[in-house]
């Protein structure tokens, strides 16, 4: 046989074993059924450009899609309802190209006139918190029926992480603006409560703080390895389950087939499990304690509000301790306010080493020596939280700091947050886009919401953030970005915890679905291998 011949029959037998492989893994895939997934609280608010919850977002991604898609890894993009984009040499404009034959859920075709429609809205001041993301878009012009450029005020080096954000969503101008309302947030409200986009799934039914079912969009775009249009499953049912212990009851039963938010004391038990696969999906989450440090609180002196005492409680607080008690290990020490996925992450080493004696020190200086009562927000049924706040219960009683407990709801939690009404509340943060610039807004700048709602605000860091959103070198805006960390990490609002995964449980019938570093839950692959 010549080499000739020896190529041609490997390249044959190549294919062959990739077709059939390609063969097999279609014919492994099964379409239909309902996923039943366990959630710890509801969403509320299934709008993308007025929301800011974790709760509402990692749906979102199901409902509308956005010009362009997170990767898997969380740090870069690729296409979405854009097959194609170029910046402009000056970094003014950028040019998208429409994915042809794009339908919204109602089956109304999606236009060029949407997508302009849908960024201008997006970059309206006033319109979200999440509105600074794209605040250079100064207009969109439809160059044809499949490009649109948009026009930026100043050049953005995080215009195009932007357009995967869920705030960026392309909606259908005819239905938002049908919708009941005389303003854009009345009409927000009135469009959240039957969405049209151009997600996988259509919102089917939802009995608030009890079930929510999303349904297939028959006009999905995207295809699967069999050739269909995507997603394979019929329905997704999510089962509100705020205690932990119940969601995993009935993820074992077999009532749910996957559970989110797994605690990490039962982490181990579960992997054990022949039924279920326990997975740790990498991730950009940080676990912190904010606190309210306003001058008064309730018309008395409020002790928080000292830079000292802060920083007495960072140092009586036993971060590698809280890791092994909670996490069991799995989460790992903070090195900024940031996670060390996020880009432009500066920490070189653990913050606040524990000192207790340092502590105490910074307490007398601060005018309390003694200490002083406080109070600490958490989600009730929450064993993560109920940990965590014992354990900072007991560490900080050593420079004489009293902590009263508080459980609460995810709907209480979440409004007294946004009201300031409260001392100290435990939370989680994930990033939602492959740059610094959100949670350094939500954090730190204290134009947006008076950094995590807490009242903090640092001249520097406002001006140091607002160069940043404009400054095009990458060396120039690491330096602003590592500035910032630096004052943070040393007078800001916050007690860091660990960075750790998402921990989510799933029946081994359950297939492809994955959370993303960015923490949105893609179930459009997602499949359920037949019993």
């Amino acid at each position: 046989m010549t080499a000739l011949s020896k190529i041609t029959l490997i390249a044959l037998l190549t294919a062959s074993a990739l077709g059939l492989s390609a063969a097999q893994a279609a014919d492994a895939v099964q379409r239909g059924g309902t996923l039943v997934y366990g959630r710890y609280a509801d969403s509320t608010f299934l709008e993308p450009v007025f929301n800011d919850s974790n709760n509402d977002i990692w749906i979102l991604s199901n409902l509308y899609d956005t010009l362009l898609e997170p990767t898997r890894d969380g740090k870069g993009v690729e296409p979405g309802l854009a097959t194609a984009w170029q910046v402009a040499g000056d970094g003014k404009s950028v040019t998208l190209t429409l994915r042809p034959g794009t339908r919204f859920s109602d089956g109304s075709p999606i236009t060029a006139q949407d997508v302009k429609w849908s960024l201008e809205r997006a970059s309206k001041p006033g319109n979200g918190i999440w509105q600074f993301m794209v605040s250079a878009i100064d207009s969109v012009t439809i160059k044809d029926p499949q490009t649109v450029v948009i026009n930026l005020s100043h050049p953005d080096p995080a215009i195009l992480t932007a357009l995967t954000v869920f705030n960026t969503s392309i909606m259908p101008e005819k239905a938002f603006e049908a919708a009941p309302g005389n303003t854009d947030r009345e009409k927000a409200t009135a469009f959240a409560e039957h969405p049209v986009g151009s997600g996988p799934f259509v919102l089917k039914t939802w009995q608030h703080n009890s079930t929510m079912t999303l349904t297939r969009n028959p006009y999905y775009w995207r295809k699967g390895e069999d050739g269909k249009a995507l997603p394979y499953l019929d329905n997704i049912t999510f089962e509100i389950v705020p205690d932990d212990a119940t969601r995993i009851l009935k993820l074992q039963s077999g009532e749910l087939d996957g559970a989110e938010f797994i605690p990490y004391s039962r982490v181990n038990e579960l992997k054990g499990q022949p039924s279920l696969n326990m997975v740790l999906y990498p991730s950009t989450r940080v676990e912190y304690a904010s606190m309210n440090v306003r001058p008064q609180i309730d018309g008395k002196p409020n002790p928080l509000a000292q830079p000292k005492v802060r920083q007495a409680l960072n140092y009586a607080t036993d971060k590698e301790g809280v890791i092994q008690l909670v996490t069991y290990g799995i989460g790992k020490p903070m090195t900024s306010f940031m996670s060390t996925s996020t880009p432009l992450n500066s920490g070189t080493a653990p913050l606040y080493p524990v000192d207790v004696a340092k502590a105490k020190t910074l307490m007398k200086e601060a005018g309390y020596p003694s200490g002083f009562s406080t109070s600490l927000m958490i989600l009730a049924g929450n064993e993560d939280d109920i940990s965590i706040a014992t354990a900072l219960q007991q560490m900080w009683s050593q420079i004489g700091v009293t902590v009263t407990i508080s459980q609460v709801d995810n709907a209480t939690r979440t409004e007294r947050y946004r009201k300031g009404d409260f001392n100290m509340r435990l939370s989680p943060w994930t990033d939602d886009i492959a740059d610094p610039n959100e949670i350094a807004s939500y954090f730190a700048y204290s134009k947006n919401i008076d950094a995590l709602h807490s009242g903090w605000k640092n001249d520097q860091v406002d001006q140091l953030f607002e160069a940043s959103q404009k400054e095009m070198d990458p060396v120039k805006r690491a330096a602003d970005y590592k500035q910032i960390q630096d004052i943070y990490n040393s007078t800001g609002p916050t007690v860091p915890l660990y960075e750790s995964s998402y921990p989510v449980a799933l029946k081994k019938s359950v297939h492809d679905f994955v959370q993303i570093p960015l923490g949105n839950n893609i179930f459009t692959a997602t499949w359920l291998s037949k019993k």
